[in-house]
């Protein structure tokens, strides 16, 4: 299998990407009411983190088998992942919201392991202005190329590989240090992960998890033709909990 999944560019409607969803679908369907998405034309892309904290989590699931919706992995997929293998403590993983896959039977954990598996790290979508890469926490190298070539390079050894996965899909280190440089052979990168009160963009990545599954928070919805956010994106970056 392929980590990086590539889509040609839609001219029949639009394209969008959401932040982190947590086990909030039911919020996320009134969002994309809202917004007028149309399913048979749209698509919808998730910079990953579909399942924790929230009610709704087993819909994920479903949610991945919708034609028009495609994900990246998540550092809580990579939890649901390892969790029925034995690679993830049980208090660790509910700490972090995982009770809900805890409680699973055997059988519905490894269900939820297998798909969430098959989850590309990272995401290329053609537009009319460039290439837009999208990956849940950030691009650790200078250039979007040879980030997702090192994703499927057979010759990497594990030990660079696994640092390369683990930086994709928990780094900080962009936002903490507010880095501007971007990635510099894209048009823009769309990230998650780091909740913000409001969406950011550093460079040419754009923070659009602004803690949907936050009692205080909301779902930015970014159109990816135009890079416009719903609701809109300021140019100051303000930090949430």
């Amino acid at each position: 299998m392929s980590f990086v999944k590539r889509f040609e560019r839609n001219t029949a409607g639009r394209d969008f990407a959401v932040g982190d969803i947590h086990g909030h679908f039911k919020v996320l369907e009134t969002v994309l009411d809202g917004i007028g998405f149309d399913c048979v034309k749209d698509r919808l892309f998730s910079v990953g983190d579909l399942v924790d904290r929230g009610p709704d989590s087993e819909m994920a699931l479903d949610w991945i088998d919708k034609p028009w919706f495609h994900a990246v992995r998540g550092n809580h997929e990579d939890m649901a992942i390892r969790y029925p293998n034995g690679n993830m403590d049980a208090a660790n993983y509910c700490a972090n919201g995982g009770a809900w896959n805890v409680g699973n039977p055997r059988h519905l954990q490894m269900a939820f392991s297998c798909a969430l598996g098959a989850l590309p790290i990272a995401i290329e979508v053609e537009t009319e202005s460039g290439l837009i890469g999208i990956v849940h926490a950030d691009c650790p190298f200078p250039n979007w190329h040879d980030f997702v070539v090192s994703l499927d390079d057979a010759n990497m050894s594990n030990t660079m590989w696994k640092a390369v996965y683990e930086a994709a899909i928990w780094s900080r280190e962009r936002i903490q240090e507010e880095d501007q440089s971007g990635v510099p052979d894209i048009r823009a990168l769309i990230v998650g992960h780091t909740p913000l009160k409001k969406p950011a963009i550093l460079g040419n990545v754009h923070y659009i998890d602004t803690g949907g599954w936050l009692r205080d928070g909301h779902f930015t919805v970014i159109n990816l033709a135009t890079l416009e956010a719903i609701p809109p994106m300021p140019k100051k970056l303000d930090w949430g909990a």
